[in-house]
Formats: structure tokens, C-alpha cells, sequence
């Protein structure tokens, strides 16, 4: 790791030319030493427009990750979230959860400006990148057994929507068991690592990844139909703001789980489902191909479908879900 990129790029945020001599003396360094932290950020996936006699530029203005906003914009219970902003980390999930057995305090956040090794479901990589991602994941500690936690990433999808509704989003879809969809293609998904005994207290460490506004040809490069927030609203959003709500819908939905579990925002989360009494094929584990209509969602999170055979329960596991219309 260069420590001088991050610093480096702070000043290329405004999205102007910054010559490399003016930033080496900034910083009291050689030009050098300024190039060779410019191209340690393009190997994290960082454009940088370098041009001779005028120096670095990054493609458009970055507003970066700011504590106090997050915090602000959580509002009235912000004294219970601690929020760690780091620069650069492999998974911001593998980092809360260390930090978690290391006795890391309930409702703990860590958000990255760039994570170079995310992971998705089933075993898929999150693609994230400066500032046009948001990627982040949350400590929650409950006193109830990881057993009892059925249907938690569903309830996390809940949030989300709440969020996205309060910012003015309101063509996203949930698609069970964990993403956010709009107009098919993906715009965020979660990914829940427990730690804890079955009967004992337990650890949910709840990763989000939201896309921004990536670049075209990352989107493109996704393996799997994909969208972001820019092209879903064309809204200008603020990272801090945009996890700022998030975190707080987050603790109103997990406090509620808390008392009631899944049941208690089962109908809200069938208010947005995707494929609500749609056709849809399942593609299981052992590479069979499952057809049916979705009719439901069972009170721990199941997903219940009309098949050939009747009426199937299936769980999340590594069944991928794809709709026939």
C-alpha cells in the first residue's frame, strides 16, 4: 500500500489539473514519488488523466466519505453507531468481522472508499470503485442464537427500500434473497456473515454494496445485468447522506427484527417484491433447473413456489433465481 495515494487523490477531487510538481512540493516529495502513488491508484482501479505539462486530473469531481454527515444524517441516534471510514480495505465484511471478535461494540460500521477484494453471493466479487460505489457493513449483536436470525437479509432489503424511498427512488424492486433490483438489473446487494453459538448471543456482520455511479465499461463488465443510482434516478446523491439514511433505516428495521423477526416487515417486503406471482426458474446447487410460480414468502424467510410437484419451500443456500418472463 502507497500512503501517499490517498492523499494524493484528495487533492485531485476537485477534478482539475494538479501539475505534479506542485504536488510533489505540497507534499515534499519528488515527482517521482507523486507518479508512482498516481499509478498504485490506477492499479486499485482509479482513472487518472495524466497529461504532459498540465499533470493529474481525476474523469469528474469526488465528494468523499464524510463522519460527520454520516452522522448527521442518522439523526437522533447517531450516539449509537461508530463509523469507521477507511481508504482502502480487502472486504469491509473480513474486517468487521475480525474486529467483532476482538470485541468490536454493537452497531459498529466500516465503509470503504475503495474495496479491492468485496465478495458477493455465491462466491461472485462486488465491484467497487472511488466514489462511485458505496460499500460498507454494520456490527449488529443480538441475544438471541444465530438460529433464530431466519430471514435477517430480507429484513436488511427493507431497509434499503425505506432508504431509497426517503431519497426519492421509488423504481427499485427487492429480489429474494438479497438484492435490489431496478427495472431488472441490479443496483445493491447484501451479504451476512454470523458469528456466535446456534442457542447463545450472536453476531451479524451486514454488508451493503450500493452502486453509485460506476463507469460504463465497469457496468458493462459486471457478470450479471447491473445499474446504478445515476442512470435509476439521475439524482445527484452524496455517499455520506446516501449511508447516512441507510444506517438509520437499518436500526429501525433490525430493532424491530429484534422483536418479531422476519413476520414483522414480511408484507412490506411483498409490497416490493420483484417477482411476486411471477413464473420463475431456479437453477439448485446440484445443477437442476426448478420451475414454478412464486406465491410467498413464509414467516422465517422461505420461498415458497407452485412447482410441478406442488408447493415447494426453498432457501436461500446457493439456489440463483432468475424470472421466465
Amino acid at each position: 500500500m502507497n500512503t501517499l495515494t490517498f492523499p494524493v487523490l484528495r487533492q485531485l477531487a476537485d477534478g482539475q489539473f494538479h501539475s505534479g510538481e506542485t504536488l510533489a512540493t505540497q507534499f515534499g516529495v519528488t515527482r517521482a514519488t507523486i507518479w508512482n502513488a498516481v499509478k498504485h491508484a490506477e492499479s486499485l482501479g482509479v482513472e487518472v488523466f495524466s497529461v504532459r505539462g498540465r499533470g493529474y486530473k481525476l474523469p469528474k469531481p469526488i465528494a468523499w466519505l464524510d463522519q460527520d454527515m454520516v452522522l448527521k444524517t442518522i439523526g437522533a441516534e447517531r450516539e449509537w453507531f461508530h463509523v469507521e471510514v477507511l481508504d482502502e480495505v480487502a472486504s469491509t465484511n473480513t474486517y468487521l468481522m475480525q474486529a467483532a471478535a476482538k470485541g468490536a461494540p454493537h452497531v459498529s460500521c466500516a465503509v470503504a472508499h475503495i474495496q479491492t477484494g468485496g465478495r458477493g453471493r455465491r462466491g461472485r466479487t462486488w465491484v467497487s470503485h472511488l466514489g462511485a460505489s458505496l460499500t460498507f457493513s454494520l456490527l449488529w449483536r443480538f441475544d438471541c442464537g444465530a438460529a433464530a436470525l431466519s430471514g435477517l437479509s430480507l429484513a436488511i432489503g427493507v431497509a434499503l427500500m425505506r432508504a431509497l424511498n426517503e431519497l426519492e427512488i421509488k423504481t427499485a424492486k427487492l429480489k429474494w434473497p438479497n438484492d435490489v433490483l431496478v427495472d431488472g438489473k441490479k443496483l445493491a446487494g447484501i451479504l451476512i456473515d454470523l458469528q456466535g453459538d446456534l442457542d447463545g448471543p450472536s453476531a451479524a456482520v451486514i454488508g451493503v454494496g450500493i452502486n453509485i455511479d460506476l463507469p460504463k465499461q465497469v457496468l458493462e463488465g459486471i457478470d450479471q445485468p447491473a445499474i446504478d443510482l445515476q442512470h435509476a434516478s439521475h439524482l445527484e446523491l452524496n455517499q455520506s447522506v446516501l449511508l447516512g439514511t441507510v444506517l438509520k433505516h437499518l436500526a429501525e428495521v433490525l430493532r424491530n427484527f429484534e422483536q418479531h423477526g422476519f413476520m414483522g416487515v414480511r408484507d412490506e417486503w411483498l409490497s416490493h417484491h420483484a417477482y411476486h406471482n411471477q413464473s420463475v426458474r431456479m437453477l439448485m446447487p446440484d445443477g437442476r433447473n426448478v420451475e414454478g410460480v412464486v406465491t410467498g414468502i413464509a414467516e422465517d424467510g422461505i420461498l415458497l413456489v407452485e412447482t410441478a410437484l406442488g408447493l415447494q419451500r426453498f432457501s436461500a443456500g446457493e439456489i440463483s433465481l432468475r424470472s421466465i418472463n
